[in-house]
């Protein structure tokens, strides 16, 4: 029997991460990894358009993604409205709103694992707890939230 890939949906700090000192030796292993179809990548509308204000290595690295081991997820009212609820709630700020539709984003099309660098508003235990207490308020799934270092260390 073939094993479902997980999928993993990536917020803009990791396709940054790529070229950070701090970031990179992790998140590079990350992307060879999704090269090699270890896992399904879930890239959003979000992070095309973050991106373009990026530079372009960090574009460039993701646009070679083999096609067949990419998600491509468009941003739609439904998570602008989840999205909306966690600031409804207080789990971060207004100013918080892209993460938060990240993280409703990945929420809705039922990513495995969403993976981001932001410590302060996405992985955060915290932060978590919050997104995932509106989740189920909601009727949605929890959210597991990890760094690329913690999903390498875990069997993907």
């Amino acid at each position: 029997m073939k094993k479902r890939l997980k999928k993993i949906y990536i917020d803009t700090s990791v396709a940054g991460g790529y070229f950070e000192k701090e970031f990179s030796e992790d998140t590079k292993e990350f992307f060879r990894r999704a090269r090699k179809g270890e896992f399904i990548l879930i890239v959003s509308t979000l992070l095309e358009n973050e991106l373009l204000e990026a530079p372009s290595k960090v574009r460039n690295h993701i646009s070679k993604l083999k096609k067949k081991f990419v998600l491509k997820i468009t941003h739609n009212p439904q998570a602008e409205t989840l999205a909306a609820n966690y600031i409804s709630a207080g789990v971060v700020g207004k100013t918080s709103i892209e993460d938060c539709r990240h993280i409703a984003l990945a929420t809705i099309c039922r990513a495995d694992v969403l993976v981001s660098w932001n410590f302060r508003h996405i992985v955060n235990v915290d932060r978590i707890n919050g997104y995932n207490s509106v989740n189920l308020k909601f009727n949605y799934k929890s959210i597991d939230i990890r760094t690329p270092k913690e999903v390498l260390n875990y069997e993907i």
